[in-house]
């Protein structure tokens, strides 16, 4: 009975020393957290195994993570994989479909957001300068030049083929008029104020031609003969022409003094802001300008955009994750991770695994403790 009970004794000594045992090795992974003292002696084991390394293990963890879990293949595989893509797409389209032409921003608006300030405004003061601007530009140019430098060379052709042509309207027209009963009265009124003017003597002449129909006719005649030779067009072809190359090199303004600019330039600039209607333009929503161009940004522009740009990320992926760094910023996390939170994790998912674990320590030292007993007796 006395044996039982040594044997018993030492199962259960051998139990508790190997459960505590485990359980102080679990705990010293990560306690104490700081180095003890006693005086100016640092106590050996402290801190724990993983504050003790944590330097360490932060750049092992770091240079694992960079060289095997996040290099630049694996992160192309996944973030330009088709789901991906899909999914930002979708994103995207959704995104500017609510955000431009399912809300009631107008131009006006938008600009706004964009920090402009008073666009309308400042549109029609810009308008109402670059219109004086061309403005004064044109005066300066119509003062300074001649015609000929103004006009085009091929308008300029053209006119000096018409100048024969007026000629010949001018003198049909004249014939026309000639002959015509206003042309017969204007010629026979001419004429009694010709011979009234010569006093006595055309006042005998009168008497002679009471009757100046005949006269009249043949002054008629004599015109038209006139009108119609060859000498008198190409005269007045000549004279017409000279008159005309006088003109081209005269200034247009020389033309213009009489007339006041200034009205014509504050018409044209109220014209121009009537027409152009900023505000009433930009008080108008995307929407209104183009009823369908959400269709047109959801599937013509987005997957050019979105393809676009992954395409520039992944040329540049590389680049990134070398400025990134990632391992040193691995590091740094683990580093500055708290000791007290990374060991409620680890405890708190393989609770049951370190539990265990002393169970065994304590089933060991009883083992130990009984073959212990077994060897004492049989040496008695």
């Amino acid at each position: 009975m006395e044996a039982v009970l040594v044997i018993l004794f030492m199962a259960i000594v051998g139990a508790i020393i190997g459960s505590a045992t485990n359980f102080l090795a679990i705990k010293m992974i990560f306690r104490p957290y700081k180095p003890m003292y006693i005086g100016k002696r640092k106590l050996p084991f402290t801190p724990g195994l993983i504050p003790k390394r944590r330097g360490e293990l932060a750049r092992q963890i770091g240079i694992t993570v960079n060289d095997y879990l996040l290099t630049p293949d694996v992160i192309k595989n996944k973030l330009f994989s088709p789901e991906i893509r899909f999914a930002i797409l979708q994103f995207a389209q959704t995104k500017a479909e609510e955000a431009i032409f399912l809300n009631n921003k107008t131009l006006k608006d938008w600009l706004e957001l964009a920090g402009f300030k008073d666009v309308p405004e400042k549109v029609e003061g810009r308008v109402d300068e670059f219109i004086e601007k061309q403005f004064v530009a044109l005066k300066q140019t119509l003062s300074t030049k001649p015609i000929e430098e103004i006009v085009p060379e091929d308008i300029m052709k053209t006119v000096d083929k018409k100048v024969p042509e007026l000629v010949d309207t001018l003198l049909l027209k004249g014939e026309d008029y000639i002959l015509s009963s206003s042309g017969e009265i204007t010629i026979k009124n001419l004429l009694n104020d010709f011979l009234a003017s010569k006093g006595t003597l055309g006042g005998i002449f009168q008497m002679f031609l009471s009757d100046s129909s005949s006269v009249v006719a043949k002054i008629q005649h004599e015109l038209v003969r006139i009108l119609r030779s060859s000498e008198t067009k190409h005269s007045i072809v000549n004279i017409m022409n000279d008159e005309w190359e006088k003109v081209k090199k005269r200034p247009i303004m020389n033309y213009l003094n009489e007339i006041q600019l200034e009205p014509i330039l504050m018409n044209i600039q109220s014209y121009a802001k009537k027409e152009l209607a900023i505000d009433e333009r930009l008080n108008k929503t995307i929407h209104y300008y183009f009823p369908n161009g959400h269709e047109w940004v959801k599937y013509e522009i987005m997957p050019k955009v979105v393809d676009k740009a992954l395409e520039i990320a992944e040329s540049h992926l590389e680049d990134v994750l070398k400025r990134l760094d990632i391992k040193e910023v691995v590091r740094e996390q683990v580093d500055s991770f708290p000791i007290e939170k990374l060991e409620e994790i680890v405890v708190g998912i393989a609770s049951r695994e370190l539990m265990m674990i002393t169970f065994l320590g304590g089933f060991l030292g009883g083992l130990i403790g009984i073959m212990q007993g077994l060897i004492v007796q049989l040496l008695n």
